[in-house]
């Protein structure tokens, strides 16, 4: 290999390198383990309806709404992946409708993580890391902050009887952050 050859090679060694760590740093994003994203959101509110404002009543058949949020179930985190901590309530809203709310949560940022509703139990350690793809879950929508307060609406055709876990799940390397049981 004659010198010139040598060099070309050297060069084209440099670019592939220098194009697999862009490569790399764009899908491992590994400066969001440093950055901390905060929200703090007020417990949604729902605004009165037409018959609640009319002086309507409920009837027999048709049950009073609550006055206010309930809580229907509630957990606490522990960590899997990454140390994670803070609760999650599972609330009903007056109207019917059902939230899930994290307070003081506390994990590290990552790529592309997500809020699930859950089947799969709750397990320690690495045992369960990687169960929650493998029944049902509801995706709630990607996670607003590492840290904090925050509120994520649950569809109402969500089965809540049998959605009894929440995770913060990295979507991209398909493994939970940390995980609560609802109970």
């Amino acid at each position: 290999m004659g010198r010139v050859a040598r060099k070309q090679w050297w060069a084209g060694a440099a670019v592939l390198g220098v194009a697999v760590a862009v490569a790399g740093a764009v899908w491992f994003k590994p400066w969001a383990l440093w950055v901390d994203e905060t929200v703090h959101e007020a417990l949604p509110s729902v605004t009165a309806t037409a018959s609640a404002t009319t002086g309507a009543t409920a009837t027999a058949t048709e049950p009073a709404a609550p006055a206010g949020p309930t809580v229907v179930a509630q957990g606490t985190f522990i960590s899997h992946e990454h140390t994670t901590s803070g609760t999650v309530k599972l609330i009903r809203l007056s109207d019917g409708s059902h939230t899930v709310r994290l307070e003081n949560l506390d994990t590290s940022n990552g790529p592309d993580l997500r809020v699930w509703l859950t089947d799969a139990p709750v397990k320690e350690g690495t045992a369960g890391w990687r169960v929650f793809d493998d029944g049902t879950h509801v995706a709630l929508g990607k996670l607003k902050g590492n840290k904090g307060d925050q509120n994520y609406a649950v569809p109402a055709d969500a089965d809540l009887t049998a959605l009894t876990s929440v995770t913060i799940w990295c979507d991209r390397f398909d493994v939970s952050f940390g995980a609560a049981a609802l109970a």
